[in-house]
């Protein structure tokens, strides 16, 4: 009412206040609306995947297109070069190591190193490339496959490239020493001859004993560790790596920044850990370090910063969801993971420790303790490492 006693509409200033809380009440259900948008995201082998906060991963729709991040572009040119620095010290470590006056192949330094290093590939082989192919071919962006077991046959296809390189390798090899040392070979076949008709007359036909696995492993009873089938070997150990590194780099520069110093810790660590474990047999070749193990070990510590730099190129473009990127990166990781799964069981734990003339076979019980709990101390640290990477 006004001061003469009439009615006055206070309209106005009533819609103003329900503008007002109209206003109030949207901005709440938008902040409601953008807290139901937040995603929670982690990363398999560098490859994002997201859920909506407070979802389980069972029922919410796969996001499967590219994210847009702010990466910290700096802060990843600096880390290359972390990573360059340490994949070098792990790798050419054993090597000098074995060039100092009291370094010796079998010396309890070198078995630590070997062991470990056999520990790590195996290791990187299941836990980490052979988990890694399994969530990129399942992964819900990719669709289902028809063939369920994608995964183990392509690791088996792994195993069997691996194995005929080193067949037809060795077949290589002998036919070009044969070559070149005839009288060499002939005597070497008379003194396998010589040793079976031995063995003929020393054991009566019913008495023959079936041959242990030790003695499987080599015709002439000892293990060349030095040969040029062990530089083969190792070859094949390190094209393995390659293959896997390469995409380390480039999975570990596309992470969002949230993600990206603890994923490049445990990466610096994994390359450390595998340089030792390359070094270690690259180092028991025969040969000057310059050029060919030098060469391999600068192989190594490049691979990873280049691969590194191919993510710094691609990484506003790079989509790890999407289809093509998931069938490529699951296939040469698990590739990679047959690779190593032959070298590191066949030709490093079985031929360090089961077969004849290998290291392990008849040492002493001290050198068996402290090899076997540096093979499982590289199992173990390796297999930790997996949680994050």
């Amino acid at each position: 009412m006004d001061e003469d006693g009439n009615d006055v509409l206070i309209q106005g200033e009533e819609t103003e206040a329900e503008t007002e809380t109209e206003h109030s009440h949207s901005e709440h259900d938008h902040e409601e609306s953008s807290s139901e948008g937040k995603q929670n995201c982690h990363f398999h082998a560098g490859v994002e995947h997201c859920v909506n906060e407070g979802a389980s991963d069972e029922h919410s729709a796969p996001s499967c297109g590219a994210k847009a991040r702010d990466y910290d572009i700096p802060l990843r040119i600096g880390t290359l070069f972390v990573v360059l620095v340490t994949s070098a010290i792990g790798v050419f470590a054993p090597i000098l190591m074995m060039k100092l006056p009291f370094a010796s192949i079998n010396g309890v330094v070198a078995t630590v190193i070997k062991q470990f290093g056999t520990g790590v590939i195996i290791a990187t082989a299941f836990i980490h490339l052979y988990t890694h192919a399994s969530l990129m071919f399942t992964n819900e962006c990719l669709g289902e496959l028809e063939y369920e077991a994608t995964t183990s046959a392509v690791v088996v296809a792994g195993i069997f490239i691996a194995f005929l390189l080193e067949f037809v390798g060795h077949r290589i090899i002998v036919a070009r020493n044969s070559k070149i040392n005839p009288a060499e070979s002939i005597q070497s076949e008379s003194e396998s001859q010589q040793t079976q008709q031995k063995g003929q007359h020393d054991h009566a036909p019913d008495q023959q004993q079936q041959p242990t696995v030790a003695a499987l492993g080599h015709s002439h009873g000892s293990l060349d560790l030095a040969g040029p089938n062990a530089k083969f070997s190792v070859m094949v150990m390190e094209a393995g790596i390659l293959f896997h590194s390469i995409l380390i780099g480039l999975t570990l520069v596309v992470a969002g920044d949230s993600f990206y110093k603890t994923l490049l810790v445990v990466i610096v660590f994994h390359q450390f850990f595998e340089g030792l474990a390359l070094g270690a047999r690259i180092a028991i070749l025969p040969g000057a370090i310059l050029p060919s193990k030098a060469s391999l070990a600068v192989a190594f510590s490049l691979i990873t910063p280049i691969g590194m730099a191919i993510g710094l190129g691609v990484i506003h473009k790079f989509n790890g969801n999407s289809r093509s990127t998931l069938i490529a990166l699951g296939t040469l990781d698990a590739l990679s993971a047959g690779v190593l799964v032959w070298v590191g069981v066949v030709d490093m734990w079985a031929r360090d420790w089961v077969i004849a003339g290998g290291e392990m076979v008849d040492a002493k019980m001290s050198k068996v303790l402290t090899g076997g709990i540096s093979f499982i101390s590289g199992l173990v640290l390796m297999g930790v490492l997996g949680k994050w990477a």
